[in-house]
């Protein structure tokens, strides 16, 4: 077996690793491009588990990442949002129960934002990856007690591990589609009905497009949002139903370019958030995957 081909049965979980880290697609490609650079370059007889190998790599890459990451995010013009990413092909792993699909949420990813970098390295290896804490040490350098110490900060930090979904994904699929069909048509009594009382509606454009820049709370004002839109989606774009973070998304479509992405949380039925992304330097990595499909 090749490096390459060896290193390849390992991609898909290095990427998944990365991404939950960085909270980017395109950052994530990099950085497993990286792992790979050094694996190849690495003696092959000091590797006895390439697989935990290579995860302290692309862990210990992201921890450099993220040091940078954090200051861009901080300047970053309006509401920042993670990289969308389509996971219906296993892309970032199994998402086959509420828990899984939950833990690459755009809302957990927002939520690992909250944490030092280290914190957030504990908190994914151990609830992404069902790493031990003498195995955490291992991939940090750092001392048992230390990551157990960590872990638990972050869970302060993020909340216990569990579920938003509460909806099967054919309902959220049917919501979805609802919910464009009211809006082009301007159905305003028909929007207010899939809307929460408190839904919020977040937009990231990065300074790059128009978008609003805080958040739209509450269903009055949501509604009032989409009225001000809902020309340019019923006459602009074409929009396709997919699933974006385990979540159902709307990936919206002027001719062959793809201008932005809206994933929808639910609640008791109804919608309670949507997470819209429309910065184009956000969208080059799910619009491959779209054009692949």
């Amino acid at each position: 077996m090749t490096t390459a081909d060896e290193f390849e049965a390992h991609r898909p979980r290095l990427f998944g690793l990365a991404y939950r880290m960085l909270g980017s697609a395109d950052e994530a490609e990099d950085t497993v491009q990286d792992a790979y650079l050094r694996f190849d370059a690495a003696e092959r007889t000091g590797i006895e588990h390439p697989g935990a190998w290579l995860a302290k790599v692309v862990t210990n890459l992201c921890l450099s990442r993220l040091t940078s990451a954090r200051v861009r995010r901080e300047q970053y013009v309006g509401t920042w949002l993670p990289e969308p990413v389509i996971t219906a092909g296993g892309t970032l792993g199994p998402i086959e129960s509420a828990e899984q699909r939950d833990a690459v949420s755009m809302a957990m990813l927002v939520l690992l934002e909250r944490l030092t970098p280290t914190e957030r390295a504990v908190y994914v290896l151990r609830e992404a990856f069902a790493y031990g804490h003498r195995e955490i040490a291992g991939v940090l350098d750092l001392t048992e007690a230390n990551c157990r110490q960590l872990y638990r900060r972050a869970v302060q930090r993020v909340g216990e591990p569990g579920s938003r979904f509460d909806a099967a994904p054919r309902h959220q699929e049917e919501l979805v589609r609802s919910f464009i069909t009211a809006a082009r048509e301007g159905d305003l009594a028909g929007l207010e009905k899939l809307l929460a009382t408190d839904v919020t509606w977040w937009s990231d454009g990065g300074g790059r497009v128009s978008a609003a820049r805080r958040p739209i709370e509450g269903r009055e004002k949501v509604v009032r949002f989409l009225v001000g839109v809902v020309d340019r989606w019923a006459t602009g774009l074409d929009f396709a139903v997919t699933e974006v973070n385990g979540e159902s998304a709307l990936a919206g479509w002027e001719g062959d370019r793809l201008v932005g992405v809206l994933v929808f949380e639910l609640r008791a039925g109804l919608i309670a958030q949507v997470r819209t992304v429309v910065n184009p330097d956000k969208l080059g990595f799910i619009g491959r995957q779209l054009a692949g499909a």
